[in-house]
């Protein structure tokens, strides 16, 4: 219990600095004040997610399903409505216009800044484009090109890696990382629960990240309360036996969205100290993102290996296989669930090392390559299987 009383005593401690400044703590109001508007903030946009997904489901069947005719390969075989990105991106502008409320006269505030418009201008193409995807079927180059257009932007406002001596390494990784991400939760999204649930357990970590470093008045901390309050909501129509999904629109916004959390609490993450460890950041990388780029790892290399394009869909991911051992849909689920569980307990005390050495280093890339084995095995034995 030591470590959960932690985190919840850093919590209460993070909450008093919106009206400290970077004082230590003066009255218990302060942190009331804070702790009550991300708590009441959080439970009302839950429960206006289930609100809207509920109506979004009974008044229309068809948004995301498309022409039969067409070659769609689902785990599902049935069609069902995709309104999970609609709700996901209502939210995220719920979160953007609810923090000038709560926020509009704390210290050191600029915002809209340019990172902020690029974080808005980025988020608001991918859902565009995941939107038109779910009523046009777009072409693959349409949908690439506008992945790296969302990288551009970023870089443009200054959301980018920082993990080089040349900051055209650093845009080029950037880019490829953007689109990666994007691609990686897009092919990730094949079934009931899973994309969703590892999305909750990446937002987990980044909040973890801004408690950790005291930092309240963030307007990152209400847009990932506001977009995991989405998820909660929009996970309980989609677990299994699902009643909607959540569509290209939702994969493709829920992949630019992590992609810049992940470059700015995971890639660029500092210590406590504000000093910045390239190894450490490997690994909370590796570990934060661990399910989609193992899944996607996986796919790919067992594709090309069959001569198959690694861009066309089919039953052969990571969940799939494990279906194939006779696991339910919601038992993979649990299991993808309680990875996510196990990573954020462990990119925990990665946040909280401050004598970070070279085993530290081993034991996480281990970590990461023990489940990488684990999954690909699996997919390997499951070979008659593939579709």
């Amino acid at each position: 219990m030591q470590i959960p009383l932690q985190i919840i005593r850093q919590y209460f401690n993070f909450t008093c600095f919106f009206c400290s400044g970077n004082y230590p703590i003066r009255t218990m109001d302060h942190q009331e004040y804070l702790f009550y508007i991300y708590t009441v903030f959080f439970l009302v946009t839950a429960l206006f997610s289930l609100l809207i997904n509920a109506i979004f489901l009974k008044f229309s069947k068809t948004l995301g399903v498309r022409d039969h005719s067409q070659t769609v390969i689902r785990w599902s075989s049935t069609s069902k409505p995709a309104f999970g990105g609609i709700s996901f991106f209502i939210h995220f502008l719920l979160s953007l216009a609810t923090y000038g409320i709560f926020f509009s006269e704390a210290e050191n505030i600029a915002f809209p800044d340019s990172a902020s418009l690029g974080f808005l201008g980025a988020t608001s193409l991918a859902f565009l484009m995941g939107l038109t995807d779910d009523a046009y079927n777009t072409r693959p180059l349409l949908k690439f090109t506008v992945q790296i257009l969302c990288g551009v932007i970023l870089i443009i406002s200054g959301i980018h890696i920082e993990f080089f001596a040349y900051n055209w390494i650093n845009y080029l990784l950037t880019i490829a990382w953007v689109a990666g991400i994007m691609n990686s939760f897009n092919m990730l999204d094949n079934m009931d629960g899973v994309s969703s649930s590892t999305a909750i357990g990446i937002i987990c970590m980044a909040l973890l990240y801004l408690i950790l470093h005291q930092d309240p008045t963030n307007p990152d901390i209400l847009i990932c309360l506001g977009v995991l309050a989405s998820l909660v909501g929009f996970l309980f129509f989609n677990w299994h036996p699902s009643k909607m999904f959540m569509g290209d629109a939702g994969s493709q916004f829920l992949g630019i969205f992590l992609a810049i959390i992940g470059i700015k609490y995971f890639w660029n993450a500092t210590l406590l100290s504000q000093a910045t460890i390239p190894a450490r950041q490997i690994v909370i990388v590796l570990l934060a993102f661990a399910l989609p780029i193992i899944d996607t790892s996986t796919v790919v290399i067992n594709r090309i290996s069959r001569k198959q394009s690694p861009f066309i869909g089919g039953k052969d991911h990571t969940t799939h296989h494990l279906s194939y051992l006779g696991l339910s849909d919601a038992r993979v689920g649990f299991i993808f669930l309680l990875i996510s569980i196990v990573n954020t307990a462990l990119i925990y005390l990665a946040f909280q090392f401050s004598d970070w050495n070279h085993w530290h280093t081993l034991a996480g890339i281990a970590w990461f390559l023990a489940l990488f084995g684990s999954l690909f095995y699996i997919a390997s034995i499951n070979k008659h299987k593939r579709k």
